[in-house]
């Protein structure tokens, strides 16, 4: 029996409760293994970014209607209903009927008739009347009603409302919530502006960026053949700003430590004209393997990939320049990552600390005498960014930070760009 558009994305929600991969990951798996045709792909895509993203509003709307504990009912059994409250009351295209009617079918398949009938009543009592959302958040406080009507996790709201104020924080929440553009980089070594817009078609909609040779666009296939053969990478601006701050020059040697998945090593090596070495650390061979043919495609020599810790690598020569883009909480990409805003937590955030001051700490110790050691998080948090290259300058007397060398960028702060944090340090020269 073919597998529907609804029971795909049930069946990714459900590895999402169960595993560790990406929901993007997950979803593209499950695509390249249906017979789904372009409309009920797009669906089931939409479903399941649509109920990563609103899972908090949902079940806060659900449970109005159903009369039982929400949160002890089977995870199977929550992630249909879910489905069912997001097509009633966010996808206008889709009949309230086959809505109902499809999650009824599924909740037959994997609950039984009791359930299916309890799906049927609770799901046919939601409706655009029904949920009167704005007069239920009326009695809550600010930090509640915010993270319900934006669907994030209240812990959250209340950090960003300390940090950035009420408007700033509601614009990230509206942001996190859209459709995100595509963020391509133009690959100089191969092509120009002018050579590949000339090809593309007329009526393709994409829009220019602050950064020289990136450009945000809704549409992805119509720019796929110059990602295949490297004229493009598909890259966000604010990644690319913080390459650009480090400012690598052509033969120098710059060692880039956790690097993959590589667009940041393959922007330097552009920028770098291909001439010079990059050393492109990373723990995970399979990533690596990746930006070696990515690397490849884009007509790139000069990156060496290297299997290593990055916290006790030793490299064979002393860098001129070090990139290093830290693990972090990711919450400047929650708008990109759907299911990550209910992943991270106060203590990865700890435990996230510690890894970045420790990298940062070994990066010192291997870079020349007047070198530059670049610093990047795609996290908005004060404490993965400012605070901790604070700490690090307390530490390491022999560095300094660039006054014009930091930035922080807020999601949606400019058009297409999602949050992210770079600063720019410098060593001492003995």
């Amino acid at each position: 029996m073919t597998i529907t558009a609804r029971e795909l994305s049930l069946n990714v929600l459900q590895s999402l409760e169960r595993g560790s991969e990406h929901s993007d990951t997950l979803l593209h798996r499950q695509l390249q293994h249906s017979a789904l045709n372009r409309v009920n792909r797009a669906l089931a895509t939409a479903l399941v970014n649509g109920v990563l993203r609103y899972r908090f509003q949902l079940d806060f709307i659900i449970s109005h209607f159903y009369h039982h504990k929400l949160e002890k009912a089977a995870p199977v059994l929550r992630n249909i209903l879910r489905l069912g409250a997001y097509q009633l009351l966010f996808l206008d295209k889709v009949p309230d009927w086959a809505a109902v009617n499809e999650c009824v079918k599924l909740a037959r398949k994997y609950k039984g008739d009791r359930m299916s009938k309890l799906m049927n009543g609770v799901l046919r009592k939601i409706t655009l009347e029904s949920v009167t959302l704005e007069a239920w958040l009326h009695d809550k406080g600010v930090t509640e009603q915010l993270a319900l009507r934006y669907s994030h996790p209240e812990w959250l709201v209340e950090r960003w409302l300390t940090a950035f104020g009420l408007e700033k924080t509601e614009a990230i929440m509206k942001y996190n919530n859209q459709f995100p553009l595509f963020g391509f980089r133009i690959n100089r070594l191969k092509t120009s502006p002018e050579q590949l817009f000339g090809e593309v078609d007329a009526a393709v909609e994409y829009e220019p960026c602050l950064l020289d040779n990136f450009f945000v666009s809704k549409d992805f296939h119509s720019f796929e053949a110059a990602v295949a053969d490297g004229r493009l990478t598909v890259q966000n601006p604010t990644q690319g700003e913080a390459v650009q701050l480090l400012n690598p020059q052509p033969n120098e040697i710059v060692l880039d430590l956790c690097a993959a998945p590589g667009g940041k090593a393959t922007f330097m090596a552009e920028l770098m004209q291909n001439s010079g070495q990059i050393i492109a650390v990373d723990r995970y061979d399979q990533k690596l393997a990746a930006l070696d043919a990515h690397a490849k495609a884009l007509g790139i020599s000069i990156i060496t990939t290297v299997t290593a810790d990055a916290r006790s690598y030793q490299p064979d020569v002393q860098p001129d320049a070090i990139l290093l883009d830290a693990p972090c909480s990711g919450t400047g990409v929650l708008g990109r990552r759907a299911e990550l805003r209910w992943k991270v937590s106060r203590e990865m955030l700890l435990e996230l600390q510690t890894l970045q001051a420790a990298l940062l700490d070994h990066a010192a110790t291997l870079l020349n005498d007047g070198g530059r050691l670049l610093y990047a998080t795609c996290s908005i948090e004060p404490e993965e960014n400012h605070r901790q290259i604070e700490a690090f300058l307390q530490r390491h007397p022999e560095f300094s930070a660039t006054p014009a060398g930091g930035k922080l960028t807020l999601p949606g702060d400019h058009h297409g760009c999602d949050g992210g944090f770079s600063q720019l340090l410098l060593k001492k020269r003995g």
